[in-house]
């Protein structure tokens, strides 16, 4: 059945090796389903619903993932978004929580509207094959930062932004114990040795108290009821509701738009899933995922979903077609009756399976071409903004930026698709007009 289904023999892989990747890529974005809530309930919205709404929108969008797309991502609400919905739109300009799931809701169905005619998966085709490289890098640098922050082993520093964190702290020292052991497992070329290394770390942390075992094991659900399809429609009887409306919803877009081009983009090549003309396989059907899981999952009660880089991890496993995205789901829906089971794993036990991900996503920076400038610097600073800027988005920015500037000062014109152009102007005036 599997086979039939996801075509496991003409994608080299087994139904234990994508099970594994599943696992691994639930285990390393479960933190979801206790951060997202904690943000929202900033707003005034029910915890306990929004945790619902968290898992079925997270749930819904891999699902789609998993067989319209075949490929083996995952996706849940986005953090960043989480964060703009919440202290940008509601607590920032002083919307109500529900004006806000609308403008969630209506940034799903203009993404619905823009796959189905091609637009996004245009906008990814364009993006130059040295730029998609570096985006690979540049994520691997990123969640090898988060990490590290995760393991405490970088921490924030008003004189420096970031600094070293406190090494002796028990956090840290069960983040490098689980580095080395997953690093000693993946040298050894051990399967399942990112998830074996993940819960090898979750054990080590119980006695140095970084891990806490749940007290009560309530396994009610949550009623989704205080959340679901609360949306508001007030702001369509004035021009300044109007305009309000749509400048929220253009930043949802701008924003999604680019994390999860840019996630694709990067888990892709890292996955040598690449098509021989640079393409992502069934890139429609993975933007029509995320446009999905955002529309309902704005109904369910919850901010944008985007593809999770997390999904780094799983691919990482050997994970390559929507078994592995089949799994994950599977584990998004457990969580609702077993959450404190999945809850306890703690941040310093993802940190190795972060790091080391990481490590693997270095690998296309060799295929940069470093001799030509224009080429070049566009790479770096896609790669180094991503964790600087702590956003995929930003990166992708300041790239196609600098690479539309790079080449028309230089008379390389032609090497610059007119997209590229449309796009570089536009990140430009955004920067300009922001």
């Amino acid at each position: 059945m599997f086979e039939k289904l996801f075509k496991l023999n003409a994608n080299r892989t087994t139904v234990k090796t994508e099970i594994v990747a599943g696992i691994t890529t639930f285990m390393t974005m479960a933190y979801i389903l206790a951060v997202n809530p904690d943000i929202l309930s900033a707003t005034g919205m029910d915890k306990g619903a929004v945790f619902v709404a968290t898992a079925l929108a997270a749930a819904l969008g891999t699902l789609v993932m998993a067989f319209v797309a075949n490929l083996p991502f995952a996706l849940a609400p986005g953090m960043g978004l989480n964060a703009f919905f919440a202290f940008g739109v509601v607590i920032g300009m002083g919307h109500s929580w529900q004006f806000a799931l609308t403008a969630v809701f209506i940034e799903g169905l203009i993404f619905i509207a823009l796959t189905a005619f091609n637009i996004r998966e245009m906008i990814i085709n364009s993006i130059p094959a040295g730029m998609k490289k570096a985006i690979s890098v540049g994520i691997g640098l990123f969640i090898a930062f988060i990490g590290l922050k995760n393991a405490g082993l970088v921490v924030s520093s008003e004189a420096t932004s970031v600094a070293l964190g406190d090494v002796k702290s028990a956090a840290a020292i069960v983040g490098v114990i689980g580095i080395l052991i997953t690093g000693v497992l993946l040298a050894l070329r051990v399967k399942g040795a990112i998830l074996i290394g993940l819960l090898g770390t979750t054990i080590i942390g119980i006695p140095f108290g970084v891990t806490q075992l749940p007290h009560n094991f309530d396994l009610s659900v949550p009623s989704l009821e205080p959340v679901f399809g609360q949306f508001e429609w007030e702001w369509t009887k004035s021009g300044d509701g109007i305009m309000s409306m749509v400048v929220v919803v253009f930043t949802f877009l701008f924003v999604d738009m680019f994390d999860t081009i840019g996630t694709l983009i990067g888990v892709t090549t890292k996955a040598n899933m690449m098509t021989k003309d640079g393409k992502i396989p069934n890139a429609k059907q993975a933007l029509f995922a995320d446009s999905i899981g955002t529309t309902f999952g704005a109904i369910f009660g919850t901010s944008t979903v985007t593809t999770y880089v997390e999904s780094a991890s799983g691919v990482a496993e050997g994970g390559r077609t929507g078994l592995t995205a089949l799994t994950t789901a599977v584990l998004f829906l457990l969580a609702l009756f077993i959450s404190p089971i999945f809850l306890m794993v703690p941040g310093a036990a993802t940190a190795p399976a972060l790091i080391l991900v990481g490590v693997m996503m270095m690998t296309p920076v060799k295929e940069i071409d470093f001799e030509d400038f224009t080429e070049a610097i566009p790479a770096f600073f896609t790669l180094i903004m991503m964790p600087l800027t702590y956003s995929i988005a930003d990166g992708i920015f300041f790239g196609i930026i600098s690479y539309v500037l790079l080449k028309v000062l230089t008379g390389k014109m032609k090497d610059v698709s007119p997209l590229t152009l449309i796009l570089g102007v536009v990140f430009l005036l955004n920067f300009i007009l922001n």
